[in-house]
């Protein structure tokens, strides 16, 4: 690992504060960068941005003026913003049949995963091109992919962000801005263990590896992704499906 990867560079991490977020989060501060850890949960963020070393932002990815203060205040504080990574999402209704899913447990899903992840990318690019650089990087899923049966929101839901990924990417791709997802299978967090066993058993049997993901691999490739390195890749939404989408 290359510990002055991120030096100096500026990163906002949304759902910071376990799983998927603070994973990364825990490897940018170790790689050099300034993060700003940001979670609707106060009490959870901040105990996780102390424990990392990093700064703490509360932070509803779904609710505009919250985002737009909170890419507001890292921006007057650091001076620039170089890595976005949303990683804030509900699972939601899962389990069920899309005749026993209510409108607003369908809403919902949408208002935090395809909402937050509009609003959050929207915010990063505007604080990015006045440098004319910048890394996003929003977490999709397989299940966008290829729909996971009993998930109709969360499918959804991931489905519109991979749509997101091509369109903004493609928008900004003659600047330094890069625009990618991530599309994990099943990668065992708190988020995982809340679901149905069945609907888990689902997931993991389509997996060729025959195993859930784990959050070192995630991290690994999504710092990769918000690197310098990958500076000519825009636009899509890498697999980390254990084998399942080769496509």
């Amino acid at each position: 690992m290359t510990n002055e990867r991120f030096k100096d560079q500026v990163a906002i991490i949304t759902g910071g504060g376990d799983g998927l977020g603070l994973h990364i989060a825990t490897r940018l501060v170790k790689e050099g960068a300034r993060v700003w850890l940001v979670d609707r949960n106060e009490e959870l963020g901040a105990a996780a941005a102390e424990r990392i070393g990093c700064e703490f932002e509360p932070m509803d990815v779904a609710d505009e003026s919250s985002v737009i203060a909170a890419f507001e205040k890292v921006n007057a504080a650091a001076g620039r913003l170089d890595v976005m990574v949303n990683c804030a999402g509900i699972v939601g209704p899962n389990g069920v049949k899309t005749e026993d899913v209510s409108l607003s447990g369908f809403e919902q899903v949408q208002a935090v995963n395809l909402r937050g992840s509009f609003l959050t990318c929207r915010e990063a690019v505007r604080k990015m091109l006045p440098r004319d650089y910048g890394r996003v990087l929003l977490i999709a899923s397989i299940a966008g992919k290829e729909g996971n049966a009993g998930m109709v929101c969360y499918s959804t839901s991931k489905a519109g962000v991979i749509g997101m990924v091509k369109a903004t990417g493609k928008e900004y791709a003659e600047t330094g801005i890069t625009v990618n997802g991530l599309a994990p299978a099943v990668i065992r967090t708190t988020l995982v263990d809340k679901m149905d066993p069945e609907q888990v058993k689902y997931m993991t049997d389509k997996i060729p590896m025959k195993r859930c993901g784990t959050l070192d691999e995630l991290a690994a490739m999504a710092c990769w992704i918000v690197s310098p390195e990958a500076s000519f890749n825009t636009g899509f939404t890498f697999d980390l499906s254990g084998g399942r989408a080769v496509y």
